[in-house]
C-alpha cells in the first residue's frame, strides 16, 4: 500500500480556484483519461431476445412444425402458439426486470463534487477525468486516487485496509480511492483514474461479473441435457416404426411422430423459472433491494451460514453516549456540551456527544466563548477547548491525556466500564490555559472529572433479524476488523446467541488454524481481508452454503468467493459491483424479505416444474411403447396441445406466483424428479390401458377394430386429460378459494373445447356406448391408482430416489472418465 503520509508534488497542477475548463475536460475524455463505468452492466434487450428465442427446444419445435406444415396438417402446428406466447412472456418479464434493475442502479450510482470552470458541479463518478479538482467534505467517499491541494482532513481507510483508525491528510498527501472523510474539508487533484485507481487494483482479483452458482439452474440444465440426448434418436425410431411397422402414409407418419415427440419437450420449464425469478427481482426492487442477477434470491434462500460485518450491518455505523459518570460528584454535562459545540468536530465521538444533547433537549443557549480550540486528531487522541474564567476542558483517551499521572484505580474503572464492547473516553479539566504551541498542547495540572461511555448504535431491527435467522437454522458468523471483545459486546446487545464464543484472528497465524476455527467460533475479531477470504473458503469446503455481507474494498474478495454476496449501498463502489444483492437503504432488516422471496420462488418453481416434467416422462414412455406396438400414436399434436394448455401451461404459471415461504429442503432434482416420474407413470398407465382395451375388445368381439380406431383419439384425449387433471388436483393442494376457481375454470375450458372444437379443430369422433363404458372404467382406475400411490408415496419416492441417484452417479463417473481420457490424450 502507498505511504499514506507521504507528500507528493504534482507535475501538472490544476488551478485550485477554478478547476479544469470545459475544453480541458473534453480533451481528456477524447484521450481516454476518464474514470469510466465499473458497475456491472445488466443484460441488453438484444441479449434478452436472443436468450429467449434461440434455444435448443425452440429449434426442435420449429423443425417439428415445419415437417407438419410440409405435409399440409396446419392445425397440428398450433403448439407453436404456446411456444410463441411463452417466449413473449419471458422476454416481457426479463425486460421489465432489466428496467427495474437499471433504474435502481441509476439511482444508486455514486456522485462526486468537482470544480470546473470556477463552479462546483455534481457529476457521476464515471465522468471524473484526470487532473479534476474534487471537493471533499466529511462523510463523502473518495472516488478516485488524488492529492490534497488545499485544506486538511482526516480520512478513514477501513474500507481498503480494514484499519479503523483515522489518518490526517495535509496538503501534498495522497488520498486513496475507497476511503471516507470523517472530518475537515479539502480540495484534491485526481492523479489516477479507472483501472489505475488503488481500489480497483486491489479488487482486480475479483471477477467483474460473478458467475451464478444456482443449484436449481444447474439441475434444470442437467435435466434438459438428458432430454436433448433422447429426443433425436426417439424421432428417428418413431418415424421408422410408423413407416415400416405400422405401414402408415408419410403424412400420418409425420403427424404421429410429431405428436409423440412434442410432449417430451418441457418448453416452458426454463421460461417459467426465469419468469418467476424476474418477478422476484421486481418485487425486491419495491423494497429497496437491488438483485443484480436472477438466481441470487434462490441462493440466499438455501444459505445455512451467514457471515456479517459488525459496522453497518448489526450497528448503524454511528456511536451514541450511554452515560456520563462523574468522578468528583459534580455535574459536568453543561461543560461537556459547551466544549463539544465550541469545537464543532464531526468525528464519531463528537457526533455521539452532540446527538445526546440534541436528543435530550439539553442544548443550552451558547453562554461560553472559547478562546482556544484544538480539534481531535488520531495522532493526539484528544481535543480541547479553553474558556475565559472557566479553564480548559479536554476530551479523549485517558492514557494520552494523563500519561504517567493515570492512577491504577482509574485504569481499572475504565476497564470495567469497557466490558460489553463500550468505548470509554475521559473528560478532564484544568484551571490553566493551554500553551501557545503550533498544533496544540495540553495545559498543566489536569484533573479527571468524568468518564463518557460510548457505544455503537445497534440497529433497531438487528435483534429481530438475528432471531429470524436463528429460527431458520442459519448459523451466524460475525467477522470484523475491530477488537473481538468489542464485537462480542455488540453481539450480546444485539441478542446473538453464543456471543461469548469469540477469537482474535491475529492469533491464528496459519491457514490450518483459521480453517479449524471457522466452525469452532461464532465471532472473529482483528480479521484481515485475506483471512475473511479464507474463512469463506473454509466454510464452503465444509459443505456450507455461505452468504456474506460487506461494505468495504477489503471485503471484495470474500464477497466474490461467497455463494451469495450482499453489499450495503452506503459502502464502497467495489463491494457493490461484485455483490449479488445491494441493500439500497443499507437496512439489514430487508434480509428476511429477500429470503422469503427466494423461498417463494424455489418452492413454486419446484411445484410447477413437476407439471412440465411429468409430461416429458409419460411422453417418452408412451413414445417408446408405441415404437414396438403395431398401431399409430393415439393422439394428434393439436389434441396434446389442448391437454397441456389446460393442465400444464396455464396452471403452472399461476401457481408459481403463489405465496409460499416454507423452508427449502433437499436438492431440486431430488424434490422434483420422483414426483414427476410417479405422475408420468399414471399417464402412461392410461396409454397402456387404451392399447390393452383395443386388443381385448377386438379379441372378444366387443367392439370392431375399425370402430375402436375411429374413436381412439377421442378416448385418449378424455382419459389423458382426466388423468392430468387428477395430478393437477394433487399439485394444487391445499386448496384456497382462488385455486378452486382456477380448477373449475380449467375443467370448464377443457370440456367446452371438446364439445365446441371437436369437429373443425380437434378432429374428435363420437364414441359408441361400449367405448364410453371403457373410458369410464379407465378414469375410475386412474383415481384408484392415484389414491394408492398417495398412500405409498413415501416408500415409492424413496425407491425412485435410490434409482435416480444410482444413474446420476453412473453419468458422473462416465463424464469424469471421458474427461480424464481427453486429458491423457492431450498430454
Amino acid at each position: 500500500m502507498p505511504n499514506a503520509e507521504k507528500s507528493i508534488s504534482l507535475e501538472n497542477a490544476t488551478d485550485v480556484g477554478g478547476g479544469l475548463t470545459s475544453k480541458e475536460v473534453s480533451d481528456r475524455i477524447a484521450q481516454g483519461k476518464v474514470n469510466g463505468d465499473f458497475n456491472i452492466p445488466s443484460k441488453s434487450v438484444k441479449q434478452i431476445f436472443k436468450d429467449n428465442c434461440l434455444t435448443f427446444f425452440n429449434l426442435i419445435n420449429i423443425i417439428l412444425a415445419a415437417f407438419v406444415v410440409a405435409v399440409g396438417s396446419f392445425k397440428n402446428c398450433l403448439f407453436l402458439g404456446v411456444i410463441i406466447c411463452n417466449t413473449a412472456i419471458g422476454i416481457f418479464q426479463e425486460i421489465r426486470s432489466k428496467r427495474a434493475i437499471d433504474k435502481l442502479a441509476l439511482i444508486s450510482a455514486p456522485k462526486a463534487d468537482v470544480l470546473r470552470n470556477g463552479e462546483i458541479q455534481t457529476i457521476p463518478v464515471k465522468d471524473i477525468v484526470l487532473d479534476d479538482i474534487m471537493i471533499l467534505s466529511a462523510g463523502r467517499q473518495v472516488c478516485s486516487d488524488c492529492i490534497a491541494v488545499e485544506g486538511d482532513c482526516e480520512v478513514n481507510e477501513s474500507l481498503i485496509t480494514g484499519e479503523s483508525d483515522p489518518i490526517v491528510k495535509h496538503k501534498g498527501d495522497e488520498i486513496l480511492s475507497g476511503s471516507f472523510l470523517i472530518s475537515g474539508n479539502a480540495k484534491a487533484q485526481v492523479i489516477r483514474i479507472g483501472a489505475d485507481n488503488y481500489a480497483n487494483k486491489i479488487t482486480s482479483g475479483a471477477k467483474y461479473i460473478k458467475k451464478n452458482n444456482s443449484k436449481m439452474l444447474a439441475s434444470i440444465n442437467y435435466i434438459l441435457k438428458m432430454i436433448s440426448v433422447c429426443i433425436i434418436p426417439m424421432i428417428l425410431l418413431m418415424f421408422g416404426k410408423e413407416m415400416l411397422l405400422a405401414h402408415n402414409t408419410f403424412t400420418d407418419a409425420v403427424v404421429n411422430t410429431v405428436s409423440a415427440i412434442i410432449g417430451m419437450i418441457p418448453e416452458g420449464l426454463v421460461l417459467m423459472a426465469s419468469m418467476v425469478l424476474a418477478v422476484s427481482v421486481i418485487r425486491l426492487a419495491t423494497n429497496k433491494t437491488l438483485a443484480q442477477d436472477l438466481y441470487c434470491v434462490e441462493t440466499l434462500a438455501r444459505v445455512d451460514v451467514l457471515c456479517l460485518d459488525k459496522t453497518g450491518t448489526i450497528t448503524e455505523g454511528r456511536m451514541e453516549v450511554s452515560d456520563v459518570i462523574s468522578l468528583d460528584g459534580s455535574d459536568h454535562e453543561k461543560a461537556l456540551c459547551e466544549m463539544i459545540y465550541a469545537l464543532g468536530d464531526n468525528n464519531p465521538t463528537a457526533l455521539a456527544v452532540m446527538d445526546r444533547y440534541k436528543k435530550d433537549g439539553f442544548l443550552p443557549e451558547r453562554e461560553w466563548s472559547a478562546s482556544t480550540a484544538v480539534h481531535f486528531s488520531s495522532a493526539k487522541k484528544w481535543s480541547l477547548a479553553a474558556f475565559e474564567n472557566k479553564g480548559t476542558y479536554i476530551l479523549g483517551a485517558a492514557e494520552f491525556i494523563l500519561g504517567d499521572a493515570m492512577t491504577d484505580a482509574l485504569r481499572e474503572q475504565i476497564k470495567t466500564l469497557s466490558e460489553g464492547g463500550y468505548r470509554v473516553v475521559l473528560f478532564a479539566h484544568s484551571d490553566n490555559m493551554p500553551p501557545e504551541v503550533e498544533g496544540g498542547a495540553l495545559p498543566e495540572n489536569i484533573t479527571p472529572v468524568a468518564l463518557v461511555r460510548i457505544t455503537d448504535c445497534i440497529r433497531k431491527e438487528a435483534p429481530a433479524t438475528l432471531k429470524y435467522f436463528a429460527e431458520q437454522d442459519v448459523d451466524i458468523r460475525i467477522i470484523s476488523g475491530d477488537s473481538p471483545v468489542t464485537v462480542s459486546g455488540v453481539a450480546q446487545r444485539a441478542g446473538l446467541e453464543h456471543y461469548e464464543n469469540y477469537v482474535d484472528a491475529s492469533t491464528l497465524t496459519t491457514d490450518e488454524e483459521l480453517w479449524e476455527a471457522a466452525d469452532k467460533y461464532k465471532i472473529f475479531g482483528r480479521v484481515t481481508p485475506y483471512q475473511k477470504l479464507e474463512l469463506v473458503k473454509a466454510l464452503k469446503a465444509k459443505g456450507h452454503t455461505v452468504a456474506m455481507t460487506g461494505d468495504g474494498v477489503n471485503d471484495v474478495l470474500a464477497l466474490k468467493e461467497s455463494d451469495c454476496s450482499i453489499a450495503m449501498q452506503s459502502g464502497s463502489d467495489a463491494a457493490r459491483n461484485v455483490s449479488n444483492i445491494v441493500l439500497l437503504d443499507s437496512n439489514f432488516a430487508s434480509m428476511p424479505k429477500i429470503v422469503g422471496e427466494g423461498r417463494r420462488s424455489i418452492n413454486n418453481i419446484e411445484r410447477s416444474s413437476v407439471l412440465f416434467l411429468y409430461k416429458t416422462v409419460y411422453s417418452f414412455l408412451a413414445a417408446l411403447m408405441f415404437c414396438f406396438v403395431p398401431m399409430g400414436y393415439p393422439l394428434q399434436a393439436i389434441q396434446l396441445t389442448q391437454i397441456n394448455m389446460f393442465t400444464n401451461g396455464i396452471p403452472s404459471f399461476l401457481l408459481a406466483m403463489e405465496p409460499n415461504f416454507k423452508r427449502v429442503k433437499g436438492e431440486f432434482i431430488e424434490n422434483v424428479l420422483p414426483r414427476s416420474i410417479m405422475h408420468g407413470l399414471l399417464i402412461t398407465f392410461n396409454f397402456v390401458g387404451i392399447v390393452l382395451m383395443r386388443y381385448i375388445s377386438g379379441w372378444m368381439d366387443i367392439i370392431p377394430r375399425e370402430t375402436f380406431d375411429y374413436s381412439i383419439e377421442t378416448m385418449s384425449t378424455i382419459c389423458i386429460g382426466f388423468a392430468a387433471f387428477v395430478i393437477l388436483f394433487k399439485v394444487c393442494m391445499p386448496f384456497k378459494p382462488w385455486k378452486i376457481g382456477l380448477f373449475i375454470f380449467l375443467i370448464g375450458g377443457f370440456t367446452a373445447d371438446i364439445f365446441i372444437l371437436r369437429d373443425f379443430l380437434l378432429d374428435l369422433k363420437p364414441m359408441c356406448f361400449e367405448m364410453i363404458v371403457m373410458t369410464g372404467i379407465l378414469m375410475g382406475a386412474t383415481v384408484l391408482i392415484e389414491a394408492l400411490s398417495s398412500f405409498f408415496e413415501r416408500h415409492i419416492t424413496d425407491n425412485l430416489l435410490v434409482f435416480q441417484r444410482y444413474w446420476k452417479d453412473v453419468f458422473v463417473k462416465m463424464s469424469a472418465k471421458r474427461k480424464a481420457g481427453k486429458e491423457n490424450k492431450n498430454a
